[in-house]
């Protein structure tokens, strides 16, 4: 790829740069006007939260004699080789089953994935050939507890012939960790303890009775049944995101603690069943009937799936997907599983052929969310040592017209989970203060965007970021040192819900999410310096528009009576962050930065610190 335009517009700013003393006036007004040259060249795509589908980072091509991303050509690869049925296939699969570690439905899955390997070349480690491109595995580590799978479960009131609740229809109903009643069931006065709160349940004289309360379950369980002696307890609890006065069917599962001593159940209510049992009981005393079937299989073994594409010279250095197969979801995680399985698939088929050569390896791993991901780390220091990007794949199939989820890139920490302004916004999820000491200085956040809106450009996709939160797989990167972040969609109205069906999956959202994702691995892991300088080029632009962004966003404050010193410390903190990041690009180059690679990234940074030095003149003027 023949990259000139943009190239030439960044080095004619950089010939300034090096002519002028940063002191000197004319440094500032040549980095002004260099600033909206490159500005102009690209394109003004790098607004900071929210980017347009229309719109993609670009660079001009003269071999192509259009304009151009830094990775046009992998991902025309991609594009036409990832088929987002094959990857709703898994998905469909996998959503037959509630999967938890160990159960049928979770080894289930990993057969089928094991089948799906072998069947896009993949060989089993041990029966590989010498010098095999790719190849998988299966781990198997024992589970300290025994495996947990929900047979069947209902609720009925002496009297009437209709369930209240009934698990065909809402599969989670019951907690995991709950135990199996008697083969017909059992029969107990139900009794309301409101909120479930000790004075509630001491008050209620709940032994020996079904206990209906709205809370937390884990805490009215144990409080309800293991202190106090209550058969069973029906649970409410569903946050207003999922908008339960509409989806009056949606049940979010719930967890209780695993008791040897009462074998007991806990199930959770939809508010429909909530809204008949309290109009039951207004009526009068109500005896409830609860019948549950529970298998555990003792002992159990937890499986995780590793398929390894190895690379040509440096195997060692590697990207890790990492999506988990367990919870009982469509979107949460059968689509991840699904996408990634297609991408194991379609990156297969393009090295084979000679399309693409990665010169380091991709991993892809499935297995049990966090922990698999965490062991893979921990496992191995040698072999964590060379990894150098990971990426969680988790709820990426939504169809956002029915679920109301956004697909959103979770960043690495950056100053925007400190200062969260504009168009940075936290989800439902919600988050933990951040600091300065927590950041991350990385460019990974921006070049995973830019593919995102590459792909966006080609069909409308709507693509947004959302600052750091946590909860998912890319948490044991981060806590490793290795840079790490999240695919996902929120805030859907039927997350955690057995709402959460194949109906829910849109195969275009699947496709645009795995192109996405393989683009970048496939980029990363066979850069040369001629791309790798065409991504710092990209990251340098989005640093410039961020530094533009916050410089308005605290002229903004300081006109509402904000502190000045405040907007300072804001700017120069993504001054920073930016300033390391494209330090950080040093290890994208296969083999190590070239002298060429190694100038344009001293380039870059000397460009960010120019804007930085005029946005808070700018600011400091206005004070």
């Amino acid at each position: 790829m023949l990259i000139t335009g943009a190239k030439n517009g960044f080095n004619s700013f950089n010939y300034f740069a090096d002519s002028f003393d940063k002191q000197n006036v004319c440094f500032t007004i040549m980095t002004k006007i260099s600033r909206w040259f490159l500005v102009w060249i690209q394109c003004p795509l790098f607004m900071s939260g929210c980017f347009s589908a229309d719109s993609a980072p670009v660079i001009a091509s003269e071999q192509e004699g259009i304009t151009q991303s830094a990775t046009y050509q992998i991902s025309e690869l991609v594009r036409t080789e990832f088929d987002g049925e094959k990857a709703f296939e898994t998905v469909a699969y996998l959503d037959q089953y509630i999967r938890w570690p160990g159960n049928a439905g979770f080894d289930a899955s990993i057969d089928h994935l094991v089948e799906k390997l072998e069947a896009s070349g993949y060989k089993r480690e041990e029966n590989a050939p010498d010098g095999a491109r790719f190849t998988y595995r299966v781990e198997e580590y024992p589970m300290s507890s025994p495996a947990w799978e929900p047979r069947s479960a209902s609720i009925t009131l002496e009297g009437q012939e209709w369930s209240i609740l009934d698990f065909e229809e809402n599969r989670n109903m019951l907690a995991t960790g709950s135990f199996s009643t008697p083969a017909g069931g059992i029969a107990a006065e139900l009794v309301d303890i409101g909120t479930g709160s000790q004075a509630e349940m001491d008050v209620a004289d709940v032994r020996g009775k079904i206990v209906l309360a709205r809370g937390r379950i884990s805490n009215i369980f144990h409080g309800a049944v293991v202190e106090r002696g209550a058969i069973g307890v029906l649970v409410y609890s569903l946050p207003n995101y999922l908008q339960p006065a509409k989806n009056k069917h949606s049940i979010q599962f719930k967890r209780i603690t695993r008791n040897e001593k009462v074998h007991s159940w806990a199930i959770a209510l939809s508010t429909h069943a909530l809204e008949q049992l309290q109009t039951a009981l207004a009526a009068g005393p109500v005896r409830a009937v609860v019948k549950t079937e529970v298998r555990w299989t003792d002992p159990a073994i937890e499986r995780t799936v590793i398929a390894d594409i190895h690379g040509a010279s440096l195997p060692d250095e590697r990207f890790v997907f990492s999506a988990h197969v367990q919870e009982p979801g469509a979107n949460d995680n059968a689509s991840g599983v699904g996408v990634q399985m297609e991408m194991a698939r379609a990156a297969a088929i393009l090295v084979d052929v000679g399309s693409i050569r990665p010169e380091r390896s991709i991993t892809f791993l499935w297995g049990d969310e966090i922990r698999s991901t965490a062991r893979y780390i921990e496992q191995d220091a040698a072999r964590a040592t060379g990894i150098m990007w990971g990426m969680s794949l988790d709820m990426v199939g939504e169809d956002t017209d029915k679920t109301g989820g956004t697909f959103l890139i979770e960043k690495m920490p950056d100053p925007s989970a400190i200062w969260t302004r504009g168009n940075d916004e936290h989800t439902e999820w919600g988050s933990r203060p951040l600091t300065k000491d927590d950041m991350v200085p990385h460019y990974f956040n921006d070049l995973v965007f830019a593919r995102a809106l590459e792909q966006a450009a080609t069909n409308g996709w709507t693509v947004k970021t959302n600052p750091y939160e946590g909860g998912s797989d890319h948490v044991p990167f981060l806590r490793a040192g290795i840079p790490g972040l999240l695919l996902w969609h929120f805030t859907d109205q039927f997350y955690h819900t057995d709402r959460d069906r194949l109906e829910m999956v849109s195969t275009e959202e699947l496709k645009n999410v795995g192109v996405t994702a393989l683009v970048t691995a496939l980029a990363l892991v066979s850069a040369d310096g001629e791309m790798t300088r065409a991504l710092v080029e990209e990251v340098s632009m989005a640093a410039l528009s961020r530094l533009e962004d916050e410089a308005a966003l605290g002229a903004a404050a300081l006109a509402d009576g904000g502190a000045l010193e405040e907007q300072q410390d804001i700017l120069q903190t993504w001054g920073s962050w930016y300033d390391n990041a494209l330090r950080a690009m040093d290890d994208i180059e296969v083999g190590g930065s070239s002298s060429e690679t190694g100038t344009a990234i001293d380039r870059a940074q000397r460009v960010v610190a120019a804007e930085l030095k005029v946005r808070l003149a700018e600011l400091n003027s206005g004070r």
